[in-house]
């Protein structure tokens, strides 16, 4: 009797932890999307959210903790509980922090759970439709003739856009006044305010001020046009070669969680990013849907971090 009890009890202890996982979530899920409101991290989030809240059967509570690239959302989430219950989403900026910020509130490699990959898609450089420059080299020519003089906006130190906008200043050879906001809708609202001259918006952040006339795209920041503004060169096609940059979003939780419950959370993502609505949804805003194992995403990021750092060191950015 003594004996088979010991056994149903180690049998009960390895169950657990999957047990626990598919068990995962019995209360509402806390995310934290590290940008502000309506940038594309924003967009692409709650597109994602709502079908995961759908597939779990409990509120999937989104709210935005923006700031310092993601730097301020991404510390809440590093210092959570690592049940599942708070998690993160970001952007490319996540990897790109490390070669910005020379001390950061945490380690972005061990104070994070890799989840998952969501999506991915191009930055846009756009001016105002008022403004003089119709093509990606009348702005850099402009630039040349007038160092410093271009004010160029991004939506925060370490943001996917200050990279773009960094190799594409590198690239090209040309110096220019580089402003940084708070998010997406902020640079925005300064290039049709007339406060800054250009800004590599993210498609899907863009595409209704582009298509509603007040944005002009001058170029895509990836290797091949998007179907969405087939008519806007790469940068390369423009002029610039070596400016190629996607902007890609993820799901993050704190270090620590089992691999049960990542391994849940990962295949509820992939299912909610698979699902025909929420595909259509984020390919008719400029994205790629990503699918990646939790291992898969966990390398990307990495490469991804050696990569920028790399870059922006070739392109003279210093962490600060």
């Amino acid at each position: 009797m003594r004996k088979s009890l010991l056994v149903a009890a180690l049998a009960a202890a390895v169950a657990a932890p999957q047990a626990f996982g598919q068990a995962y979530p019995t209360k509402p899920v806390h995310v934290v999307i590290s940008f502000t409101p309506g940038s594309a991290t924003d967009i692409v989030g709650r597109i994602v959210t709502a079908k995961l809240s759908e597939i779990w059967g409990q509120p999937v509570i989104a709210e935005n903790r923006s700031g310092a690239g993601g730097v301020i959302g991404s510390q809440i989430v590093a210092n959570a509980q690592p049940d599942g219950y708070t998690l993160l989403i970001n952007s490319a900026a996540h990897a790109v922090n490390p070669a910005i910020f020379a001390k950061l509130p945490y380690d972005t490699v061990k104070d994070f759970t890799d989840i998952a990959a969501l999506a991915v898609q191009p930055n846009v450089l756009v001016v105002a439709t008022g403004s003089p420059y119709k093509t990606l080299a009348d702005l850099m020519n402009y630039a040349k003739a007038n160092p410093g003089k271009l004010n160029f906006g991004h939506a925060g130190v370490g943001s996917g856009t200050h990279l773009n906008t960094e190799k594409l200043l590198s690239q090209a050879g040309v110096t220019a006044t580089v402003v940084p906001f708070k998010g997406t809708p902020e640079v925005v609202a300064a290039i049709l305010s007339g406060s800054v001259d250009c800004y590599w918006v993210p498609i899907s952040a863009g595409l209704s001020n582009i298509r509603g006339g007040k944005l002009r795209p001058l170029a895509v920041s990836t290797i091949k046009r998007n179907p969405q503004l087939p008519d806007v060169p790469t940068t390369a096609e423009a002029g610039v070669k070596g400016t190629e940059t996607a902007l890609w979003f993820g799901l993050w939780g704190p270090p620590g969680m089992s691999k049960e419950l990542v391994a849940k959370i990962n295949a509820d993502v992939r299912k909610a990013v698979a699902d025909p609505g929420v595909r259509e949804k984020l390919i008719n805003l400029g994205n790629d849907t990503l699918d990646m194992s939790s291992e898969a995403f966990a390398q990307f990021v990495r490469e991804e971090i050696d990569t920028n750092k790399r870059v922006l060191s070739a392109a003279g950015v210093k962490p600060q």
